[in-house]
């Protein structure tokens, strides 16, 4: 897995906070632009950029107890969680998902999520 990729604004992409690992939204970004392939490739970006905020700080998707998505096409539904469940495979933390109007990068999907790891 490749590094995770750097924040494209003025926050920090994964923050611990106690026991609890909060990782700021991730796009479908991989060399700082949006791949292509539509919503499924977002998603699956997406959630790889997830896993390596994750694993820079201990944890893995496993550790995921929420998540909040955002689509900018609710039509893309089935299509956002087709992906979402290949790349959280049999993991399944409470989630939200929410139609917006537009994600930075011109992306089509986001993924927000916090992790519970108690630190040792």
């Amino acid at each position: 897995m490749a590094k995770p990729p750097a924040a494209i604004g003025p926050y920090t992409p994964v923050v611990r906070a106690g026991d609890w690992i909060i990782v700021s939204g991730q796009l479908g970004l991989k060399d700082g632009a949006i791949v292509s392939g539509g919503v499924r490739a977002q998603t699956a970006q997406a959630i790889e950029n997830l896993k390596g905020q994750l694993k820079s700080v201990g944890a893995t998707i496993k550790d995921v107890k929420k998540t909040m998505c955002f689509l900018t096409d609710m039509d893309t539904f089935t299509t956002f969680n087709d992906a979402y469940v290949e790349g959280f495979g049999t993991s399944r933390p409470a989630r939200s998902t929410i139609g917006v109007a537009s994600l930075p990068a011109n992306g089509a999907v986001e993924i927000e999520a916090w992790a519970y790891k108690p630190e040792k």
